[in-house]
């Protein structure tokens, strides 16, 4: 087996990497880096057409996040031939996802704040459907080129991340042995709100491919979900009860519904008042009805459990009655998680960062240098430290209380180390992560484990495993 990465590295965003396996060519995920705009956003798919023995058959996308699929129909346009697979539930959401996804780049065009025409146009999305093949979890299907030497299988696990994440597992013969690499994608071992804890193929796999997010993130590894819960009912309540606002920055799928399954059991344990106005805006909606259509026929906590069960406000857009939203006691659940320009959680954390009484809570992942970040490491400054969150916009004075919760829909590194353990693989390829994150872990896993080779690969560098 040989492994390309085409995406970054170095970074979270732009998640794609080419397996070679006897003769087939196997895409895993086509992301876009959400930081980036235009062809910079893009895995590097030309670098498939310069060498005559990389080429593509198949292409598994694990799940809907932007950074895992935010490219696909580039890739589609680089590949035309190629069967693309994913679970039935990252189906569906493909059919929201891309379009709004292109209407967002022609919306940034036509407005002036992006210089780039649209990676892709929403009528050709349809005529891209038909290559979509969904499939069941904990099932085998053929991923074959029509060129493979041998015959390759493939399977998804439910990865605990996201409604229709999946991790994937690979099977083929090779010298007369049966050899397996397993891809965990973005996974978390531990039950989420709606969605419960990751599953994993049995021990043991030649090859390991992780996700390494958290793993430079000491305080995850010593929170458990039970106390970050209790906190974040405390700290909303204690906003609430001085009449203050409370913003919740998080990603519009995935983390927001995870969020709102948690403040309806909050108000059902009267930790929150009952009649405290939950605002939400936008896609979360969207996706909080695939959640629901879902629930039946995805791994769930409890099935019974609805998303539009939880009593919503839509985010009023005229200036008086938004005014009037934010004056409080209210919480705001609103994207983008990391609080990117032009974003609604951008806009309203300036309009309440100023005022005491107010909070911003942010409840997932922040990439350095993304405004939610800066935010975090201005209030940890104190003494009415500023912070710029908007490059159009003067730099603001932080009086709001500003915390962090660990809500991730990542496992965090220690987790990561015992997937290690468990699956007991001869080689470990460590992706999805900042350069001091895939640091951390591959010298944690050579220290414990020193008979296991660990890879950290780069950009357009092949490796043989």
């Amino acid at each position: 087996m040989q492994f390309v990465s085409l995406g970054k590295t170095e970074a979270i965003g732009a998640s794609c990497h080419l397996a070679l396996i006897g003769n087939t060519g196997i895409l895993i995920d086509a992301g876009a880096d959400p930081d980036e705009e235009g062809p910079a956003s893009l895995p590097d798919f030309d670098m498939n057409h310069m060498r005559s023995d990389w080429h593509v058959d198949h292409v598994l996308v694990t799940h809907a996040h932007h950074d895992h699929i935010g490219s696909l129909p580039v890739l589609v346009r680089h590949f035309p031939h190629v069967r693309v697979h994913m679970t039935r539930a990252t189906r569906d959401l493909t059919d929201f996802v891309l379009p709004a996804s292109a209407r967002l780049q022609r919306r940034k065009l036509q407005e002036g704040n992006s210089i780039h025409a649209p990676l892709f146009k929403e009528e050709e999305l349809e005529e891209h459907r038909f290559l979509y093949a969904p499939h069941d979890l904990n099932t085998d299907f053929d991923v074959t080129g029509l060129r493979g030497q041998c015959e390759i299988t493939a399977r998804f696990y439910h990865a605990g991340h996201v409604l229709g994440a999946a991790g994937v597992l690979f099977s083929w013969e090779s010298e007369g042995e049966i050899r397996r690499a397993f891809y965990t994608s973005d996974t978390n071992q531990h039950p989420q709100s709606i969605v419960p804890g990751g599953n994993y193929p049995e021990p043991p796999v030649d090859i390991l491919i992780p996700e390494s997010t958290l793993g430079a993130d000491s305080g995850a590894e010593l929170t458990t979900r039970k106390s970050e819960e209790k906190k974040f009912a405390d700290a909303l309540a204690n906003v609430l009860a001085r009449g203050g606002t409370v913003l919740i920055p998080s990603f519009a799928f995935g983390r927001a519904q995870e969020i709102l399954a948690l403040l309806h059991r909050f108000k059902e344990l009267e930790l929150i008042p009952f009649d405290i106005p939950v605002y939400t805006a936008g896609s979360m909606r969207a996706f909080a009805d695939i959640y629901d259509r879902t629930r039946f026929n995805t791994p769930r906590l409890d099935e019974e459990f609805r998303v539009f069960d939880v009593e919503q406000v839509r985010l009023p857009r005229k200036p008086a009655l938004l005014n009037n939203a934010l004056r409080g006691p209210a919480i705001h659940l609103a994207a983008s998680g990391m609080m990117f320009e032009r974003t609604t959680s951008n806009d309203l954390a300036r309009r309440l960062i100023e005022d005491e009484k107010n909070a911003i809570f942010l409840v997932g992942f922040a990439k350095e240098d993304s405004p939610a970040a800066q935010l975090l490491a201005a209030a940890e400054q104190g003494d009415d430290a500023e912070v710029q969150l908007d490059r159009m916009k003067p730099a603001q004075s932080v009086r709001c209380e500003v915390r962090r919760f660990r809500f991730s829909g990542h496992s965090h590194r220690r987790d990561l180390i015992k997937l290690v353990e468990r699956l007991a693989p001869k080689t470990v390829v460590l992706v999805h992560g900042e350069t001091n994150a895939r640091t951390w872990m591959a010298e944690n896993i050579r220290f414990f484990h020193p008979d296991i080779r660990v890879v950290v690969p780069e950009e357009g560098a092949p490796v043989d495993l």
